[in-house]
């Protein structure tokens, strides 16, 4: 690789973090977040003041949008743009607040700290790998040549920057995990719930075995549940829209365009001496490959056609279920595996076996009449599948039928009509097409179906027009004479993430809480379409009033007086089983007694599941002797430790170490985490995307 081509690469989509504290460092870093102030119009929003306007974010976006193609050599899908804008501008808020703190706390790096790293023993890893010898070896003196060659300026200055963002990060960790310490305590704590191993026995008298008439509910019951328990019946502000779909669909002219191109290509490729696969190439969607495949791995197009082609012809277009392909043919190779093509006309069970036998050897002696099998599967058969194809199921291997139905076809006489064969699903009077084992060698150029800018323009506009005449004159009248069915989400509140029945888009979820009922919506765009909505419910935050939740108070109510019941039997199994939990099922029948086999306090226990309550006590009880009840999820349990290994200390003193750095990894990740949190909760973010994609 050339000097300049290895500097180039010294630059890469870095992702810069503080335990993911420097996000999209590269989307941002070219354009100095800290000149972001001044006059400026059509502002997408703002940070603590601080404008961004559409023009910047787009740039930001574009760079993030080629960073990822250059990381995944992929384009990001066009339904995945809104999300991705998304992750942009978090990226775009945290760094702005991030360099807020470090200006609040005066953590700055010197040009000789960042010499000190680029020059140091051990350069930074994304500078050393293009200097790296086959061995493995790092070339200093490549490395250092490069370093101090002219044409590479601006390529070291991008790193240089890298750098400093790196020992910014470093020193901004070290200041606020400062504080952060791992106890002896909780180092215990972690090697128990890891290495102490225990096997029990135990009952469980489970909650769902207790009928609801087994319990009394009263409404005073009900009633004072609920007036103790009103945060399990508050709500956020919450908001219901009713919305009309314009889904974004290929039209007739975007598939008639595939169409027109693969045939183009077709007659270019039987008029040309290349190879195909140099149109493949140049053309198709999926990479190249020379696939063999058996007959049922076809098109159906291209399958009814291989009887009747040679070698080295082309084939299409074939509609396929995204778009178009076209094939070169290039024979035939023998297969281990047969498949199958039959057709059928079912009789359907209708619990009268005598009368569905009568009914299919009625059809049966037709059809050895001379009947049509055809006609007689699209009038009669009850597989609406097949029927609409005269009975065709087309061509299937091993496996995919039920096997008295396989049995028949891969076994019975190809071109006549069998008696009727009885399955699951009732019976089948099957005639076999073919039986094959002959796999077709084929090279495809693909291409999918997808709308075009100007087709995404066009709905856009009907959304549009919609939109203006929903306002104007009725949301519901114009929809009916758009004949656009109107769909309505389920509640969401202002924090939702993605709206039911709609999906993920945060703009609507602004929108909506930013408007007054009724309020019709200008166009926005989701992953299904374009939307236009109404708000159709606005519901305050509060406690829902005690009549629209009495059924979910009696659900509740239910369940603690079965937990209740649960309890008074597990104690009178304690009672009378004399430490024998085997004897449990004699005295309550729906007892359950098991044991676990091994588990450790923090993981799944078998037979059991997450039971924390059952491992707390399990690791604290005497061995050999029950105890409980233990209440847990699904009722309560009484136990019997059969066996527990010990505190080993000279193990723990060897994880020791190890332990102390995992847990402390937890603790500065989930301490930044936090940090990161309530700096933006804190922080005067305005977000006005919506208003510029329609998000």
């Amino acid at each position: 690789m050339g000097m300049m081509a290895k500097m180039r690469n010294l630059a890469p989509a870095f992702i810069i973090t503080v335990g993911g504290l420097f996000v999209l460092y590269m989307v941002i870093s070219d354009s100095n977040v800290q000149e972001f102030i001044g006059a400026r119009s059509n502002n997408v929003g703002s940070v603590n003041g601080r404008e961004i306007s559409y023009q910047e974010f787009n740039e930001f976006v574009d760079r993030a949008v080629e960073n990822q193609k250059a990381q995944t050599g992929q384009d990001i899908p066009e339904e995945q743009m809104d999300q991705f804008r998304d992750q942009v501008w978090d990226a775009l808020v945290t760094q702005i607040l991030t360099e807020e703190q470090l200006d609040k706390f005066g953590i700055e790096i010197s040009e000789q700290e960042i010499r000190d790293v680029i020059l140091g023993e051990n350069p930074p890893e994304f500078l050393k790998r293009n200097f790296i010898d086959s061995l493995g070896r790092f070339n200093r003196e490549m490395y250092e040549s490069a370093l101090f060659d002219a044409r590479n300026k601006e390529a070291l200055l991008q790193a240089e920057e890298a750098v400093k963002q790196q020992l910014l990060s470093q020193k901004l960790q070290n200041m606020l995990f400062a504080s952060i310490t791992v106890s002896e305590g909780e180092l215990k704590r972690k090697f128990i719930d890891q290495n102490i191993k225990m096997n029990a026995e135990f009952v469980l008298v489970d909650v769902n075995t207790i009928k609801d008439n087994e319990v009394k509910v009263s409404d005073d019951d009900l009633k004072k549940y609920y007036d103790e328990n009103p945060d399990q019946f508050s709500v956020k502000d919450q908001r219901k829209i009713k919305f009309v779909l314009f889904a974004i669909e290929p039209s007739r002219k975007d598939s008639d365009l595939v169409f027109q191109t693969l045939k183009s290509v077709l007659d270019n490729a039987k008029n040309d001496t290349s190879d195909f696969k140099f149109f493949v190439d140049g053309y198709s969607e999926a990479p190249y490959s020379r696939d063999t495949l058996s007959i049922n791995q076809l098109p159906e197009t291209f399958a009814n056609l291989v009887s009747s082609i040679s070698v080295g012809d082309l084939v299409g277009p074939i509609a396929t279920p995204t778009g178009y392909a076209l094939y070169k043919y290039f024979g035939t190779a023998p297969g281990t595996e047969t498949v199958a093509r039959a057709s059928h006309i079912l009789i359907a069970s209708t619990g009268d076996d005598v009368k569905d036998l009568e009914e299919a050897n009625k059809i049966y002696k037709q059809l050895t009449d001379g009947a049509d099998f055809s006609a007689l599967a699209k009038q009669l058969s009850k597989d609406p599948g097949s029927a609409q194809k005269g009975g065709d199921l087309g061509w299937f291997g091993k496996g995919q039928m039920v096997k008295e139905f396989e049995d028949a076809c891969f076994n019975g006489p190809v071109n006549q009509i069998q008696k009727p064969v009885k399955t699951s699903y009732g019976y089948h009077i099957i005639k076999v097409i073919g039986r094959s084992n002959t796999r077709y060698i084929s090279e495809k150029i693909t291409m999918s179906i997808k709308p075009s800018g100007l087709t995404r323009e066009e709905i856009y506009n009907q959304a549009k027009d919609f939109a203006y005449l929903a306002e104007k004159n009725n949301f519901e009248n114009e929809a009916k004479l758009l004949d656009r069915p109107i769909q309505e989400s389920q509640p969401f509140d202002s924090e939702a993430q993605v709206i039911p029945g709609v999906g993920y888009n945060k703009g609507i979820v602004k929108y909506s809480f930013e408007n007054g009922l009724n309020t019709i919506s200008p166009v926005f765009k989701t992953q299904a379409g374009y939307i236009v909505f109404k708000i159709s419910d606005i519901t305050k935050a509060g406690v829902k009033p005690f009549d629209i939740v009495k059924e979910e108070v009696k659900t509740l109510v239910t369940r603690e007086k079965k937990f209740e019941k649960a309890l008074s039997i597990a104690n009178n199994i304690l009672s009378k089983s004399n430490g024998n939990l085997n004897n449990a099922p004699q005295i309550y029948q729906q007892a359950r007694f098991d044991t676990t086999g091994e588990f450790t306090p923090a993981g799944s226990i078998p037979k059991v599941g997450i039971e924390y309550n059952f491992a707390a006590v399990a690791y604290k009880s005497p061995l050999n002797k029950v105890v409980g009840p233990v209440k847990g999820q699904r009722g309560y349990y009484l136990m019997r430790v059969l066996s527990r290994v010990n505190f080993d200390q000279n193990n723990y003193t060897s994880q020791r170490t190890a332990l102390r750095d995992n847990i402390l990894q937890e603790k500065k990740s989930s301490y930044l985490n936090q940090w990161l949190e309530s700096i933006k909760k804190n922080a005067d973010v305005e977000d006005n995307r919506y208003l510029f994609y329609g998000m």
